[in-house]
């Protein structure tokens, strides 16, 4: 597992003090080179500045043959050093770009969004999105550190502080009901460094458990079976929509199905719906689509034969995986879910 600093982003010159390397290259695309690689910058000797376009449509194999190229006309040998500076995006995609040259080099990552804090910080998951399906090539290949820093956050429009809310809510409903209800009254704009370490530490647990995920580690994936699926059709149909608010829709879709399989109950589904519906945006998508997201879905990682599985939950606060659902109650999830009125 890697090391996790809860700390001021000024420690990173101390960090940097204690790991060899040959050279030193930053990762960032033009929304954190714009708002947060000043706050580094200082922090740093000698290093390249590598900078991509930003957002998910730039998650691509062909932005990482620009970070490989850049590499290597550098002459970035294996003891060379990448630090990544941004969301999601960067930490997968310069996770994968460096675990893949020279069959690896070492990395950083240094989250600016509360979605890469709470959720890319930990795991190892790295890769890229590969003709419109999610995270389609990748591999586990872990940093030697994570650095959290809050006063990024300061950077971040409210649907970004959304985004990564939406994955601390899930970590509190498939993990730690306590924790569910403390973030339901916190509410996306008041959290704070402890709310984000109990969340970092739910799932820091399970991964622990299940590095590779064979078994518990996919009750990570609630939400995101159906939330991933939703994400990828707006992706190409030029809809935005950040990967935290599809899982929140995701969240509800597989809310719903956890009741229609016998799990979860009536009045805590209801509880969990109410409270989505209420801090975030539905995307507007037509019912004509459903058989396309439904596609998009039997794609999921976590699928077996054409056989469509999903982690649901038994209650707030212990999920479940491994739990085949047929394709016309993932239609119905759909339209429950996307209706725009209720």
């Amino acid at each position: 597992m890697s090391e996790l600093y809860f700390s001021e982003i000024k420690e990173i010159k101390a960090v940097l003090s204690k790991i060899k390397h040959t050279q030193l290259f930053v990762l960032v695309d033009n929304e954190t080179e714009k708002h947060c690689y000043s706050l580094l910058k200082p922090y740093l000797g000698t290093h390249v500045l590598i900078s991509v376009p930003n957002g998910e449509t730039n998650k691509t194999l062909a932005t990482c043959t620009l970070i490989w190229e850049i590499l290597t006309k550098h002459e970035a040998d294996r003891n060379a050093l990448l630090i990544n500076l941004g969301g999601g995006v960067i930490t997968d995609m310069g996770g994968f770009c460096a675990g893949t040259y020279k069959r690896g080099i070492n990395f950083i990552n240094i989250p600016t969004t509360l979605l890469s804090q709470v959720d890319a910080s930990v795991g190892g998951k790295t890769g890229v999105d590969f003709e419109g399906y999610k995270n389609h090539i990748g591999l586990f290949y872990e940093p030697l550190c994570v650095m959290i820093d809050t006063v990024f956050h300061h950077t971040l429009p409210d649907n970004q502080l959304l985004s990564g809310f939406a994955e601390m809510l899930k970590h509190g409903l498939i993990a730690d009901m306590d924790h569910w209800k403390a973030l339901k009254e916190a509410g996306y704009s008041n959290i704070n460094v402890e709310l984000i370490k109990h969340s970092v530490t739910i799932k820091e647990k399970v991964v622990k458990a299940d590095p590779t995920e064979k078994g518990l580690r996919k009750i990570l994936n609630f939400g995101h079976t159906i939330g991933h699926a939703i994400e990828s059709y707006c992706l190409t149909n030029q809809q935005e929509l950040l990967h935290g608010e599809a899982v929140a829709w995701g969240m509800v879709a597989e809310a719903y199905l956890s009741n229609k399989k016998g799990m979860l109950g009536k009045s805590d589904q209801e509880e969990i719906e109410e409270y989505i519906r209420a801090a975030y945006k539905i995307p507007e998508i037509e019912k004509t689509s459903y058989p396309k997201i439904l596609r998009l879905c039997k794609q999921d990682k976590k699928n077996q034969s054409g056989e469509v599985f999903m982690s649901l939950l038994e209650k707030p606060g212990k999920a479940t995986f491994n739990i085949s659902v047929d394709e016309v109650l993932i239609l119905k999830a759909l339209d429950h879910t996307l209706k725009l009125k209720f």
